[in-house]
């Protein structure tokens, strides 16, 4: 993703957008190679504080032995309650061994970063415990995908509302096509809405 190309897509398509832009630093985004590691990641935070699955996530680490992150076929070697021990709710333990063995058993492909965003989403979403949220974060920030825009997120429901100044939250509909001016960069479009919910600004 070509980050300054976009900011000045953004910039020239949204004025309002560009003010945002101005407002806040300018986003990073780092290819993540890792892609088991990216979708356990994302499960041990899903739903938690950024404390607490830090710790969870640490802990699962350290399960291992090995210095680098484990393999799938290392992760099938625990039992569901060696998963638990480090404080995974019992559906995140399943829903890791679910991950791992979708690896091993080749369904995630090794060539996934080279097919298209809804093949992406289609593919990952055949794991039990991935949904279509998880997919879009792992398309944004493992993979860097410029035009992802989760409309079901609600932080981006939430900064969505904001920007537009509206009295409630928006449906997914809406929000496609006010967005339309940022495509085909609606994920650094998200990333800024996201901060505008985190504040402050004001208009």
């Amino acid at each position: 993703m070509n980050i300054d190309k976009g900011l000045k897509h953004l910039k020239q398509k949204d004025q309002k957008m560009g003010r945002l832009i101005a407002e806040f630093e300018k986003p990073e985004f780092k290819k993540d190679t890792n892609y088991f590691e990216a979708l356990v990641r994302a499960i041990v935070y899903q739903q938690l504080s950024g404390k607490a699955s830090a710790t969870i996530y640490e802990r699962f680490k350290d399960l291992f032995t090995t210095n680098k992150f484990p393999s799938p076929s290392n992760v099938l070697e625990k039992s569901h309650e060696e998963l638990r021990s480090v404080g995974l709710s019992n559906q995140k333990a399943s829903y890791i061994h679910n991950i791992a063995n979708a690896f091993n058993a080749g369904i995630v492909p090794d060539g996934i970063a080279t097919i298209g965003d809804d093949e992406v989403i289609e593919c990952l979403t055949t794991i039990k415990g991935v949904g279509p949220w998880t997919a879009e974060m792992f398309l944004m920030f493992t993979l860097n995908r410029p035009d992802v825009f989760p409309v079901t997120d609600l932080g981006i429901q939430k900064g969505f509302q904001l920007f537009f100044q509206l009295d409630e939250i928006p449906n997914s509909d809406q929000m496609i096509e006010k967005a339309e001016p940022w495509v085909p960069y609606r994920t650094l479009a998200s990333w800024y809405l996201w901060r505008l919910v985190e504040g402050p600004f004001e208009w």
